[in-house]
């Protein structure tokens, strides 16, 4: 550790002054009591909504590109690529999947990565994908695509994960489900409605030199990706210690109120990486976020990539004119995706909020199912849209509220999204050319999938409220038996004083 750093955890100690009575941070007076810590609450006030306007636009803004360069191919596909590549068959399909299978690959050792190297080598990842979606502009047969798509996965996978576990090491388990729904529950619907407008817009101007048609869409992203990646390497943050953006004060305050947050004391300080820790990760009440966003994946990321060809079965549409009916569904679930997260927030509760939308989901599928009317089917991709929106940015930090310490949380972090990734290679194959035009297999797997999230939503507040009462009594006390302060500090959320979020 560098003097730098140990001045700064020196300067986060005297951030926890003991005093006797005081009020909590959300809108009281005065300052918090953490056991015997207790941090000024309007200087933490002050330093949560700076960290609100650096971090929120930004990270919004990156997985906005991330989200936007992934799904360009479905704006692409009714632009004519699969035509001019000589796709045949399932073989567009395939593509997609490729895409998955190396994202998922790559997400828990590229988020070991950002926890060794810091902030930079996620700059490098979005400035990477934004160079290969370049690249896809310009192949010129079905095997240049397949080679595009592996390196977008390799450098795509990471980058939500990543941005979560930053976001971690600023904001507490509170507060994280308003800034990831913000972020990510934001960018999805956003970036779905601004691929849209923008592929539309791209289709009705000229050619740019050899570039044409479908190109344009990946190109044109793909330039402005990579101005944002390398703009990252000057700004994106990376931990309170090091960070450019906060003073040392700041700094100070930051880490304090986080190790606050912590069972056990750490100002900051990291554990060493170690396999035990990562094993540890996979645990009942991550197995069930992951399920869960999963579930989501497959019906949400499917709907997503297939959204402009399901509505072109809805009526005798131009290509233009069905990216254009795209877009109002994502900006309804943009806009449910941060009240939802605001509730969570506000009640302390994850279960609920993802309930409810889960239930919205199910409506959504359930009318896609039942009818073959026009307009209620397109109803049902705003019932849909807008129910899957919260749910994986809600299970997301559902996972990591409940992960501990620092190595587990990069590896949760990780793992949720990465293996959640799956559903997604499940949702390439659930619209196929064969269902059209009423996909009514799709329809059927999505309607099964989102009732599937309700139930296991039940079964983990259930498991949490078992968990916690066992803690609470004290029958979880003996695993502090003969343990060293390293070895207590390392339990994380095994600790007995670690209460679950529900």
């Amino acid at each position: 550790m560098s003097s730098k750093d140990s001045d700064i955890e020196k300067a986060a100690a005297k951030h926890l002054e003991a005093t006797n009575s005081l009020d909590g941070p959300d809108g009281s007076k005065g300052s918090e009591k953490v056991g015997e810590i207790v941090i000024n609450a309007e200087a933490e006030r002050r330093l949560v909504r700076k960290l609100d306007w650096i971090l929120l636009p930004l990270f919004t803004l990156i997985y906005c590109t991330n989200f936007v360069d992934r799904t360009a191919i479905g704006n692409a596909k009714i632009a004519g690529i699969e035509k001019d590549l000589g796709m045949v068959g399932s073989q567009y399909n395939v593509a997609l999947t490729v895409f998955y299978v190396f994202y998922i690959v790559s997400d828990v050792p590229s988020n070991l990565a950002l926890k060794h190297f810091g902030s930079m080598w996620l700059a490098a990842m979005v400035t990477c994908f934004g160079i290969v979606s370049i690249a896809t502009a310009f192949v010129k047969s079905y095997s240049g695509l397949i080679a595009t798509r592996v390196f977008l996965g390799m450098a795509e996978g990471g980058t939500l994960s990543g941005l979560t576990y930053i976001v971690s090491r600023y904001y507490r388990r509170t507060e994280l489900v308003m800034r990831i729904g913000i972020f990510f529950g934001v960018s999805a619907p956003l970036a779905g409605a601004f691929g849209g407008l923008l592929a539309s817009g791209l289709l009705h101007i000229g050619d740019i030199g050899s570039v044409t048609s479908w190109r344009k869409i990946f190109l044109v992203e793909g330039i402005m990706t990579t101005g944002i990646g390398l703009l990252c390497f000057i700004i994106i943050p990376t931990d309170p210690q090091r960070t450019r953006m906060l003073n040392a004060e700041e700094k100070a305050l930051a880490l304090a109120r986080i190790d606050a947050d912590q069972v056990v004391r750490t100002f900051g300080r990291k554990e060493p990486t170690s396999f035990r820790l990562i094993w540890k990760a996979f645990n009942i009440n991550t197995t069930l976020c992951l399920l869960c966003y999963l579930m989501a994946n497959i019906s949400f990321q499917g709907l997503s990539l297939f959204m402009p060809t399901v509505i072109a079965t809805l009526g005798h549409f131009t290509v233009v004119e069905s990216q254009l009916r795209t877009v109002p569904p994502y900006l309804v679930g943009a806009v449910w995706a941060v009240v939802t997260a605001y509730v969570s927030f506000r009640v302390k509760q994850r279960a609920a909020p993802v309930f409810v939308s889960g239930a919205f989901m199910v409506l959504g599928y359930a009318i896609a199912v039942g009818t073959k009317n026009s307009q209620a089917r397109y109803a049902a991709c705003f019932f849909s849209i807008m129910g899957g929106s919260p749910i994986a940015p809600l299970e997301l930090a559902w996972g990591t509220d409940n992960a501990a310490p620092d190595t587990i949380r990069a590896v949760v972090t990780a793992l949720i999204p990465g293996l959640g990734a799956l559903g997604s290679v499940i949702a390439v194959w659930t619209y196929l050319p064969t269902d059209a035009p009423n996909y009514h297999k799709g329809n059927s797997l999505n309607l099964g999938t989102t009732s599937a999230i309700c139930v296991l939503t039940v079964v983990a507040a259930i498991y949490i409220r078992w968990e916690n009462a066992k803690r609470i009594r004290g029958d979880r006390d003996y695993r502090l038996d003969g343990k060293t302060a390293k070895e207590i500090e390392e339990l994380g959320y095994l600790h007995p004083q670690f209460r679950y979020q529900l």
